[in-house]
């Protein structure tokens, strides 16, 4: 199970960064937001009411909601944001700085975290093959210049920073009640949150169902039923059954999942820095979760004397 929820984390939300750029393109940003949280939580509501779990319990629903906030809202809505300026793929690599804010802002895990040499070099060789895997990308915004906006960056390190925040504390705050149960109530606590929005800046004035295109609404049902149900229920699982730190490499992954999609499906070429980028990563990713399985096995290792 851990396995195949790491498998959904790294590979499906490599994708979503593709598809909220599709769906992007014809849905207001708060309104996307709004529709893809309500109608994943809606649905995630349905199948644990179908299947008798206790979906009202206050201290629950309290923490889910802050952390529901801070995770899709935050986190997430912001990427919705920018990605109406700024391509996908300098999202990505901005985005994946999440894994310092992990080990910073994970204070009970500092004095393991910081002790160990695997994971820090871990974290720092997966930040360098991100900036091999995107650096002619990021080299040649800046050299057309309005590609890159440093207002925009600061979102995004922000959105980081709030994830991070967010991961954390669902994982020490909604450890009790079901995954399904806590992810319901995270993503309808977003969905709500977006409305604000999209009453402020009128969207829903101008806006034409009819206009949007196929490809917007598949991309809105792939990021509901993959992007939400399936890969968000993962991930707050697998924090609740893995350190905070080892799922964060979920970060390194993802801008590999972005570079396949674009060379299988929009005919991209890949340079040297970019195989050379997808080896780091991948090498950054095994150097953390070997050093997580060493300390386990330490610590399941039986007395020399027994």
């Amino acid at each position: 199970m851990v396995i195949f929820a790491f498998t959904i984390v790294y590979i499906v939300w490599g994708s979503t960064y593709f598809f909220i750029q599709k769906a992007v393109a014809d849905f207001p940003p708060f309104m996307l937001g709004a529709l893809r949280f309500f109608m994943s939580g809606l649905l995630m509501t349905a199948w644990c009411i179908s299947s008798g779990e206790k979906i009202f319990g206050v201290p629950n629903i309290k923490h889910a909601v802050i952390s529901g906030i801070l995770l899709l809202f935050f986190g997430n809505g912001i990427i919705i944001w920018v990605e109406q300026s700024i391509p996908s793929g300098i999202v990505a690599i901005t985005v994946s700085s999440a894994p310092l804010w992990f080990v910073i802002l994970d204070k009970p895990k500092w004095s393991e975290n910081f002790r160990s040499r695997s994971i820090i070099a871990g974290m720092l060789i997966g930040l360098m093959g991100v900036g091999f895997l995107f650096s002619e990308q990021v080299t040649e915004a800046l050299r057309k210049g309005g590609g890159v906006q440093f207002g925009s960056l600061l979102l995004l390190l922000l959105a980081s920073i709030s994830w991070a925040g967010g991961s954390l504390y669902s994982k020490y705050r909604s450890s009790e009640g079901s995954t399904s149960v806590n992810s319901a109530w995270q993503m309808m606590a977003a969905g709500m949150a977006f409305v604000p929005g999209i009453l402020i800046r009128g969207e829903y004035q101008d806006f034409d169902w009819s206009a949007v295109s196929s490809g917007a609404w598949l991309s809105m049902l792939y990021l509901v039923f993959f992007g939400s149900i399936a890969g968000f229920s993962a991930y707050v699982w697998l924090l609740k059954v893995r350190s905070a730190m080892q799922v964060s490499t979920y970060a390194y992954v993802n801008p590999v999942v972005a570079v396949l999609l674009g060379i299988f499906f929009a005919n991209e070429k890949i340079s040297f820095l970019q195989i050379l980028g997808l080896i780091t990563i991948l090498g950054s990713v095994l150097l953390i979760n070997l050093a997580k399985y060493r300390r386990e096995l330490r610590s399941t290792k039986p007395p020399a004397d027994s």
